[in-house]
């Protein structure tokens, strides 16, 4: 079992592209909305050696506007998402969508996803509506999840902020979005107070790694605590490659997370495959590719692959 384990690659349903363009969102992160189907998504994985696929859907999620149909759409994508890894176990997992920041929607959701669905665990946006994941609004959230010792998946959103004309918002914003949850997260000591809650954080953790000891000061600015238990909780987060394994990057993130905690993700189809082969290049490394993931997922240790 040696393919790889892509914890990052999105799909895009058809009713949920219908209700994104229903709100005028055909660019979600400044990537147009690419074609995507399953076929495809098993042709592409045959292609780049990936074994296993854990989808997600991206940002903006399931939440647009004043909210009021969230809990439709996450439920829709939700099963659907369950569904297609029912039928092909081995090829399919899924990161279940929620209806932050609608709380309580999010508390619910996730218990069926986590309980019925057999959701491999949840993706979270970093900011929803201009809320980070620290927030302490979001703790009734965070409990469940740590009674489920759920998996989260952190994907960057659009900043709560205008955009720069000319720098679209998955080149540089993504990276600033993730790199603010990471803050908050640790700010409000959320690994320390949900212990059993995995996070992934999306494209190396953003800036994480490489601003990890400043973010480490400010938090003992603000709050006192010891800035190696900052330290070590940013290091404890996992990390994934996607867009991010280059011959600059990759070192440093080793270099900085706990072993065991990085993991592959090639962000297609929003990526496309020429830069998933790219960045393949330098991810050729039988921890990163797969047994990492097989630690963190482990009805994937003994996964079939057909």
């Amino acid at each position: 079992m040696t393919g790889r384990i892509d914890v990052h690659q999105h799909l895009v349903p058809e009713p949920y592209a219908r209700w994104l363009q229903s709100h005028g969102v055909d660019a979600p992160g400044g990537r147009p909305l690419p074609a995507w189907s399953p076929a495809e998504a098993l042709e592409l994985m045959d292609r780049q050696g990936i074994a296993t696929a854990i989808l997600s859907l991206t940002t903006p999620g399931a939440f647009l506007g004043d909210g009021s149909d969230a809990a439709y759409v996450a439920r829709q994508a939700n099963e659907y998402a369950a569904q297609l890894a029912a039928d092909r176990p081995g090829r399919f997992g899924f990161f279940a969508t929620l209806t932050l920041p609608d709380v309580k929607a999010a508390v619910a959701e996730a218990a069926h996803a986590l309980d019925e669905l057999s959701a491999d665990g949840v993706m979270l946006l970093a900011n929803s509506h201009g809320a980070y994941l620290g927030d302490p609004a979001f703790d009734p959230l965070m409990a469940a999840l740590d009674e489920h010792a759920a998996v989260v998946f952190v994907h960057p959103a659009q900043l709560p902020g205008p955009t720069v004309e000319g720098i679209p918002p998955f080149a540089a914003d993504f990276l600033l979005d993730t790199t603010r949850a990471a803050f908050t997260l640790v700010k409000h000591d959320v690994p320390r107070r949900f212990p059993n809650i995995r996070f992934i954080l999306s494209h190396a953790g953003g800036f994480v790694p490489y601003a990890a000891h400043r973010l480490a000061i400010t938090v003992f600015g603000d709050t006192g605590r010891d800035p190696n238990q900052v330290l070590a909780d940013l290091a404890g987060f996992y990390f994934d490659t996607a867009l991010s394994a280059s011959p600059a990057a990759l070192p440093s993130l080793l270099a900085f997370a706990k072993p065991g905690h990085v993991l592959y993700g090639s962000d297609w189809p929003f990526a496309p495959e020429l830069a998933v082969t790219y960045f393949n290049t330098w991810a050729d490394d039988d921890a990163i590719n797969h047994r990492n993931a097989r630690e963190l997922f482990p009805r994937l240790k003994e996964a079939p692959h057909a």
